[in-house]
């Protein structure tokens, strides 16, 4: 278990820096923005909570194909891993249309969710712009997904850090400003930096596939095929539940943010600042998961089952041990955390209360984003699918909302709920994905051991 547990690390670990630069966009933007106006940041809340839950979703059945293309490396059929991808084109330029219409159109779920007009117009204006950039982002994710379903995840990972080098002045000098030379654009900003950055990242993508001799087995650059209707419903089978999955997912998590704003600029500001802690967080159980389920196709696609399974046992010991270790780092550093991220007294004090509630989400949060991908190997993703609605969108989204803005239920058995307040979503949040893991890990290890799926024809 050794040295699976090893290659795991190694794997996850470039994963790793490259989903954590790509995390620096957003927490760049949320310390540019706090600096600039407690108003902007209260606007970018809202405005990445929505964007989050669109990009996400979509990206998450992009993202679902990874162990379709690591059987087929791990059954070394190379060429079919190329006529995959490009089929997966189609897959790409669907998702993308669906995600800028909805991007350009975001009016009925902002009254939905009530946020204040005041900061809609912001909010849009965002959003606007981010939809721009949308094509670019899905087609890099699958130039990710291809890479780390091959067990070469260090060109993406040299793209993501090159593109944050580039990200970080540049949000601060759109937001900011330059006296007397450039105004500032507040939270657009932001959004002009990030499109500008990703139109980099998936040019250079492009320009690897064409020139580095790795890529040249797999034949990305045939001819492209017409639309396959045997694969691509395939890919919907495997894609279409996994990214309605994480939509459920990311909205269980986002949408806190657009119903929490109707707490107020400070409620709204301090859980800004731990949703952006806890994407931060997350980005290491995520890449974990990525490189354990990269390794488990790929055993499959090469028909040892027993090295699959071990490879399960070494990643699912890295993801508690890590989880727990970073939990206890915020809680021992909640109040310097708060700190960092803005300079009003009640959104840090807030903040640091919200990190401790963190801790508990985290641990939680992190053994079932591995079990879900793990899942997805043995094409188990429906179950995932309906899980996570009536837990996450249930127990969780549904029983914060219904502790923060009132109830029918008597709560004052329950002290340690807490109405009219941030914390509540947090609460109901964390138990919500306790028993999410109670009910798919088993599920994954009787798959693991009883199971063994074909590899894709």
């Amino acid at each position: 278990m050794s040295s699976e547990r090893a290659t795991i690390m190694r794997h996850a670990g470039t994963v790793m820096v490259g989903q954590l630069a790509v995390m620096a966009f957003s927490i760049t933007d949320t310390l540019v923005a706090g600096h600039f106006a407690d108003t902007a940041l209260a606007a970018l809340a809202v405005a990445a909570a929505t964007y989050v839950t669109v990009h996400i979703s979509l990206m998450g059945m992009l993202q679902a194909l990874l162990p379709v293309w690591a059987e087929l490396h791990g059954a070394q059929r190379h060429a079919e891993v190329g006529r995959s991808v490009r089929q997966a084109l189609y897959l790409c330029a669907f998702t993308a249309a669906i995600g800028m219409w909805a991007l350009l159109c975001p009016g009925p779920l902002l009254n939905w969710t009530q946020v204040p007009s005041d900061l809609q117009d912001e909010v849009r204006g965002y959003l606007s712009i981010m939809a721009l950039g949308l094509p670019a982002s899905l087609l890099f994710r699958m130039y990710s997904t291809l890479n780390q379903s091959l067990g070469k995840p260090k060109l993406v990972t040299w793209v993501q850090v090159g593109a944050l080098t580039v990200k970080v002045p540049l949000s601060i000098v759109l937001v900011l400003g330059i006296p007397d030379v450039l105004p500032p654009l507040g939270l657009a900003g932001c959004a002009w930096a990030t499109l500008t950055v990703m139109l980099m990242m998936v040019s250079l993508a492009l320009w690897l596939l064409r020139t580095q001799d790795f890529y040249r087995p797999y034949r990305i650059w045939a001819p492209m095929e017409k639309p396959d209707s045997t694969t691509l419903l395939r890919f919907a089978r495997l894609g279409l539940p996994s990214g309605l999955a994480i939509g459920v997912e990311v909205t269980s998590f986002t949408l806190m943010s657009l119903f929490i704003a109707r707490l107020g600029v400070v409620a709204t500001a301090s859980h800004q600042i731990v949703s952006n802690m806890a994407a931060v967080l997350y980005m290491v159980p995520l890449s974990l998961a990525i490189a354990c389920s990269s390794r488990v196709s790929y055993w499959i696609g090469a028909g040892q089952m027993a090295q699959a399974r071990q490879a399960l046992r070494a990643g699912l010991h890295l993801i508690l041990l890590l989880s727990i270790c970073l939990a206890a780092l915020i809680g021992w550093q909640r109040e310097t955390i708060a700190s960092l991220y803005t300079q009003s007294p009640e959104v840090a004090a807030l903040a640091a209360t919200l990190l401790l509630w963190l801790m508990v989400y985290h641990v939680a949060d992190a053994v079932q984003v591995f079990t879900v991908f793990s899942l997805r190997c043995y094409n188990i993703t429906v179950l995932p699918l309906i899980t996570y609605t009536v837990l996450l969108w249930g127990l969780g989204l549904a029983g914060g909302y219904s502790v923060a803005y009132g109830t029918n239920f008597d709560l004052s058995n329950l002290p340690w709920l807490s109405p009219q307040s941030p914390i509540a979503f947090w609460q109901t949040g964390s138990l919500a994905l306790y028993v999410t893991t109670a009910v798919l890990l088993p599920v994954l290890w009787r798959a693991a051991y009883r199971h063994a799926p074909k590899v894709p024809r």
